[in-house]
């Protein structure tokens, strides 16, 4: 259990590490002209700019599984199912972002394969909890 322990914890870090950079740059430009990123993107989505999925990106997938790796450190009881449930967000996340772009490019598909293995990992962590 240490080792997937382990690799949960470092990728939740990865992922939380990633998406903040990643949801800072586009709150602090939103027209995504910095990350080559046309607005043109968000044409089939309710947003007009790029902030709003910034911050949706950094609480969710920035915050989030930081949050998430304390209690992986501390194993405290339940840790596997918010591990599941940051793999469920990030899932969705994808999902909800593909559908927008009405695009598929291969960054999408190592998402969707971090999001499955972090499933993975919180379903096979969900007994490991130290004893009260």
């Amino acid at each position: 259990m240490n080792v997937l322990r382990a690799l949960a914890i470092v990728t939740l870090l990865l992922l939380g590490l990633g998406a903040l950079a990643g949801g800072a740059w586009l709150i602090a430009d939103p027209s995504g002209s910095s990350m080559r990123m046309p607005l043109s993107f968000l044409h089939h989505s309710p947003f007009h700019s790029f902030f709003y999925p910034g911050m949706i990106l950094f609480l969710a997938n920035g915050v989030l599984p930081l949050v998430i790796a304390a209690p992986a450190l501390r194993r405290t009881a339940r840790y596997g199912w918010w591990i599941v449930f940051q793999g469920c967000v990030l899932l969705g996340w994808i999902t909800a972002e593909v559908i927008m772009l009405r695009a598929v490019a291969w960054p999408h598909y190592l998402y969707w394969g971090w999001g499955l293995l972090l499933v993975g990992l919180g379903l096979a962590l969900r007994n490991d909890a130290r004893a009260a």
